[in-house]
């Protein structure tokens, strides 16, 4: 059994990044703790949970609560069945405080994403969890990161080195693609906060697409290149791609993921089964299941 620390904001993670991981990891033995702000337990993204407020009437009171593109675009049953099971979990009911998390203390540090910027923001930028992150990497122990959770290791910086925890690794992260087309359709159906899906928008002046995850993971690699998304030949690419199939534990083919050592990594939602499954295999030893 391993012990894993899965850090969240007091607001607005990813439903299923956080809640999948939890099932799986949980369901195989291992002891899972949660760490927030300030010891409270936090709350999930309530869009993605509901998806109301994803539709051209979701501002509009009493029309909000019939989602259709909503219903789409938020968790898949399974992780919203996940959540309430582990939001009444003793562990996320009484987390730790961000500032109690020693690396020491686990065997496996999990980092979920989550992208909307009036709770994210705090939790993407904290420097406590920065050290947290770097503690990790110096002692060769588990690292999961999914979607912006891998922003966190991007700005996480060795004091030994001056180069973050990912240089000279390869990884994955929400890709520009994806990002874009989620919020490209924000834009439309979201139109009176069109920038939901973007936690950091580009300044005047910025290529687009420089502030997205994708780009500022790619500027604290070795090379562009150790950045990795679904090769142009791999199987079942047309659904890995989409931004609409999303894995399950019993059908893997939709999902993609990237594993250096000890460290796994993956895009999106999407992703979140066969991440969780790929990091149980780390920590247990295991080969990572296809």
């Amino acid at each position: 059994m391993a012990r894993v620390i899965i850090p969240i904001p007091s607001l607005d993670f990813d439903p299923t990044e956080v809640a999948i991981p939890w099932r799986v990891l949980h369901h195989r033995g291992h002891e899972v703790s949660f760490a927030t702000p300030d010891g409270r337990p936090g709350v999930a993204d309530d869009i993605m949970l509901t998806g109301r407020g994803l539709d051209l009437w979701g501002f509009i009171p009493g029309l909000r609560n019939a989602p259709m593109v909503g219903a789409l675009l938020r968790a898949a049953p399974a992780a919203r069945v996940a959540y309430a099971e582990m939001i009444a979990a003793p562990a996320f009911r009484q987390p730790l405080r961000w500032d109690d998390v020693k690396a020491d203390d686990f065997d496996g540090l999990l980092l979920p994403g989550g992208h909307r910027a009036r709770g994210m923001q705090r939790y993407l930028e904290s420097e406590m969890l920065q050290r947290v992150a770097v503690a990790f990497f110096r002692a060769n122990q588990p690292v999961a990161a999914i979607c912006h959770g891998v922003l966190v290791l991007a700005r996480s910086v060795d004091p030994g080195t001056g180069k973050s925890v990912l240089f000279g690794r390869r990884t994955t992260a929400l890709t520009w693609k994806l990002e874009n087309s989620a919020a490209s359709l924000a834009g439309v159906t979201r139109f009176w906060d069109p920038h939901y899906y973007r936690t950091y928008r580009d300044a005047k002046g910025q290529p687009n697409g420089y502030m997205s995850v994708q780009r500022e993971v790619e500027r604290a690699l070795k090379s562009p290149a150790d950045f990795e998304d679904v090769p142009a030949k791999a199987a079942d690419r047309g659904r890995k791609t989409s931004g609409l199939a999303r894995d399950a534990e019993s059908d893997l083919r939709p999902s993609f993921l990237v594993r250096d050592g000890n460290y796994v990594s993956a895009r999106w939602p999407g992703d979140a089964h066969a991440f969780a499954l790929a990091f149980a295999a780390v920590l247990e030893g295991s080969p990572v299941p296809n």
